[in-house]
């Protein structure tokens, strides 16, 4: 995170707010399960295997939907070349899109499916050499950093190092209550909103040109 320059930071922010206004849509919708944070959906898999729920075969159907979003995203990205970030970006607006599309159909829960391979391409935006170097859906990592910086800058390190990170997660937090209060008061429909960002932060991401590699 540190290693990019603060329009990317800033950028980051924004499709991590994106990534908690989805999550927060997918969880009220759903009734308790993650469309972006797989963590989650894993100890649910863990706790419906222990009681022999039926949720187990939803929860396993999230995890294998997001690593095929995953996977689709870092096709995608490889295909574009220095223009991965705008044409991942594209994808992931395509695929919430085609979400809005299924809910007008009356599809239900079956709704969550673009949703969560939206979430795992969305992941491989800041991926290089095949390797994730922002996450963008999910905060553990980040949350360590934050305190690792936190720590170096009271031991006389950086003194600023910890805001980027404490900027990303912030960006989460505030898209899922935003979020969660768009469910409240348009339901499923509130992911023309997500639809509408992604859309915008396409065209600023390919306006800022080809990708450029973090400074070392």
């Amino acid at each position: 995170m540190l290693r990019y320059d603060r329009r990317i930071r800033v950028l980051a922010a924004c499709f991590s707010g994106v990534a908690g206004y989805v999550d927060a849509i997918g969880f009220l919708m759903t009734g308790g399960f993650f469309v972006s944070f797989m963590s989650g959906n894993s100890t649910r898999l863990g706790i419906g295997l222990a009681e022999g729920s039926p949720s187990t075969v939803f929860a396993a159907a999230l995890l294998v939907t997001f690593v095929v979003g995953v996977m689709l995203g870092t096709v995608v990205g490889r295909i574009a070349r220095t223009h991965r970030r705008p044409a991942v970006l594209a994808l992931v607006t395509g695929l919430l899109a085609s979400a809005v599309a299924l809910h007008a159909l009356g599809a239900g829960v079956f709704v969550a499916i673009p949703m969560v391979l939206a979430m795992g391409a969305e992941n491989t935006v800041f991926a290089e050499d095949g390797e994730v170097r922002i996450g963008l859906t999910y905060m553990s990592g980040t949350l360590v950093k934050l305190g690792k910086r936190l720590t170096a800058a009271l031991l006389g390190g950086d003194r600023f190092g910890w805001v980027p990170f404490l900027m990303l997660w912030s960006g989460l937090l505030a898209g899922a209550v935003a979020g969660a209060l768009a469910y409240g008061a348009f339901g499923v429909n509130a992911l023309v909103g997500a639809v509408v960002v992604m859309a915008v932060l396409t065209v600023v991401t390919l306006l800022l040109g080809p990708d450029l590699k973090p400074q070392r």
